[in-house]
């Protein structure tokens, strides 16, 4: 009878889901059971809301337009949308009332606080379900930790993610699986070498300075791949048709088989086989300054592969936006690890090493 009902419950329970969603959306087509709702605040985050009302139609909810301090009453903040602001906010209550609104998205930046604040001790005086709509920088505070010291509530706005526990796991998954792989390169690895000194003069292994953990300086280890080994104040990213690049190295970078001495550096502690990757100091220096958020990077261990690189974000970053996207994309790595991701991006390392076109 257990194992029935373990099996039946979650079926009978989707399968109702599944029929009242439909129900609702059908109902919805016909203007049936339909939510109406006003959005105060016509900039970016007010728009941002008014897409997703749109997009998710299945939610009932009916946009009857804006309140805003800073447009004329009937401008359309949404070009081909008939919503228009409706008026100032000061307006907003005694709409709400008399049109009986249901929903009320509070949609004003951070900076406004005292005009949210306003808004919301005056809608209390109403039954209007009442939401907050956080901007970047609330929305970042929403997904930190809490913490105390004493009896003092603080909040952990950036933290080191790896303390006590998840530390140890981190660190155990490096060596366990970084001992593990260096048995099956081993090999490879001698190959390789041979390669590289019968086709081009210059060392086997380049070491570059690197940022590891809390902005301090690292020797990375790599194959040699080029005909020059740059380390300085002003270091040429790797461009398609490269001259610098050996006829092999291009090979190497192709297959990011010239990253392999790096489980050297995982197995002395410098370095993690997920994490974001470490950039030449010169370019730490240069984008820390242009990007929001970069340094936060180096409070975890710089990392063979990360998400970044499984996500595409992977060679050259000739443009600003390419490094934000892959700073993104690190950033939200550190918020949301766990050792079941870490497998899950050197899994998915393995196709995009053959796969990947980025790679100069």
């Amino acid at each position: 009878v257990l194992l029935s009902l373990m099996v039946l419950i979650p079926l009978c329970l989707s399968a109702f889901r599944i029929l009242l969603r439909q129900f609702l959306h059908s109902a919805r087509q016909r203007n049936r059971n339909m939510k109406n709702a006003v959005i105060v605040g016509a900039e970016e985050q007010g728009i941002r809301v008014f897409n997703e009302i749109h997009r998710l139609k299945w939610t009932g909810l009916k946009l009857l337009g804006y309140f805003d301090d800073n447009l004329a009453v009937g401008s359309q903040p949404v070009c081909d949308h008939p919503e228009a602001v409706i008026g100032d906010n000061s307006e907003l209550v005694k709409y709400v009332i008399e049109r009986s609104v249901d929903m009320v998205f509070i949609s004003l930046p951070m900076q406004q606080a005292s005009k949210i604040e306003a808004l919301v001790k005056d809608l209390a005086d109403t039954t209007v379900q009442t939401y907050v709509v956080p901007d970047l920088f609330i929305s970042n505070l929403l997904q930190t930790r809490w913490g105390y010291i004493g009896d003092v509530p603080i909040l952990s706005v950036y933290d080191r993610p790896f303390s006590s526990l998840d530390g140890l796991i981190k660190r155990t998954e490096d060596i366990v699986l970084s001992a593990l792989i260096m048995c099956v390169i081993v090999i490879p690895m001698l190959i390789i070498a041979i390669i590289i000194k019968c086709t081009s003069s210059g060392p086997i292994l380049f070491k570059q300075k690197r940022y590891g953990i809390s902005g301090q300086k690292i020797d990375v280890w790599k194959f040699r791949s080029m005909t020059v080994c740059e380390d300085g104040n002003e270091i040429k990213q790797a461009q398609k048709n490269d001259v610098r690049v050996t006829p092999f190295g291009q090979f190497l970078r192709k297959t990011s088989m010239d990253e392999l001495p790096q489980f050297i550096n995982v197995l002395q502690g410098t370095m993690s086989i997920v994490g974001p990757r470490p950039h030449a100091v010169a370019h730490n220096e240069l984008y820390r300054k242009q990007v929001y958020g970069y340094m936060l990077r180096h409070t975890i261990k710089p990392g063979i592969t990360g998400w970044a690189q499984v996500n595409g974000w992977r060679g050259e970053t000739e443009t600003l936006d390419k490094m934000e996207g892959r700073i993104e994309h690190d950033l939200w790595y550190i918020k949301n690890w766990s050792l079941w991701l870490d497998l899950k991006i050197i899994i998915l390392t393995i196709p995009s090493i053959f796969t990947g076109k980025q790679a100069y």
